[in-house]
């Protein structure tokens, strides 16, 4: 499994105009509207990529929203096969995007709206480039059961590596569940996604790169080549540990994680 994507300004992506698909990208996922993929049109590199997502988010943050963490994804071999990429990527989370756990999610504004199981982790202390697990470990306050909602805005459910990257990485919500305390293990926990009350997907927190922190060692590193940090406070979503499910209006989710707990939310027309 390849974890080597690069974030770095270097781009290849010449004559694009950057700031006009970061546009397309902000307001497709305002709208709730389908848009083609840009690399239909466009040869977009995956550093020209992230520099869209940095700027559609900037879009959101000068409207006022406020960034509160980062997502990883494509961290399980289920979610590269589910969607035909295999490189690990991250996104940004801010205010907006919170589901308060046990609440509802409207339908309005999705386009192809879905849920994966994940692990979050609550950061005491900032992180930034390479570090090892036991000092990743060290700057985290806590750990929750999560639910990702993901949502890509191009059309048919398809895109390429670059194309996800732009579109923040099909960030879309999330829910967090009650924190534990950060000693609790969590290297091969059994996590199950209920809709309705049965399970639709049943898998382990192994799933996440062996270990979910080796994604929280991998935002580290990533975030830093776009001169981030980790920022106290901030929410790392570890990436989902199956298969993404999608959304049905009038139908309730849980997540189950083992030793941590449940989240949980319904959906609305």
């Amino acid at each position: 499994m390849s974890t080597s994507t690069d974030t770095s300004t270097d781009s290849t992506s010449s004559g694009i105009d950057l700031d006009e698909l970061a546009t397309r990208a902000d307001d497709a996922a305002a709208h709730g509207v389908a848009i083609p993929q840009f690399t239909a049109d466009h040869d977009l590199d995956v550093a020209g990529a992230y520099a869209v997502q940095a700027a559609s988010i900037g879009r959101r943050l000068a409207r006022g929203e406020q960034l509160v963490g980062v997502k990883m994804g494509l961290t399980s071999r289920a979610k590269m096969t589910q969607v035909g990429v295999d490189e690990v990527i991250w996104g940004r989370l801010t205010d907006a995007m919170h589901v308060a756990d046990g609440s509802t999610v409207s339908l309005d504004g999705y386009v192809h709206p879905r849920v994966e199981p994940e692990i979050a982790f609550l950061l005491a202390s900032p992180l930034s480039g390479p570090v090892s697990a036991a000092q990743a470990m060290a700057a985290v306050a806590a750990v929750a059961p999560a639910a990702e909602i993901i949502d890509s805005r191009f059309e048919n459910f398809r895109f390429s590596l670059p194309d996800v990257i732009a579109d923040n990485s099909s960030s879309s919500g999330f829910v967090v569940g009650g924190w534990s305390d950060p000693a609790t293990p969590i290297s091969n926990l059994g996590m199950v996604l209920e809709r309705d009350g049965r399970a639709v997907e049943i898998g382990s927190s192994a799933a996440i790169l062996g270990d979910p922190v080796r994604s929280l060692v991998e935002a580290s590193r990533m975030v830093a080549h776009a001169n981030m940090q980790l920022e106290p406070g901030w929410i790392v979503l570890a990436g989902g540990a199956t298969a993404a499910v999608p959304l049905e209006a009038g139908s309730a989710y849980r997540v189950l994680v083992e030793h941590l707990g449940t989240v949980s939310f319904r959906v609305v027309p």
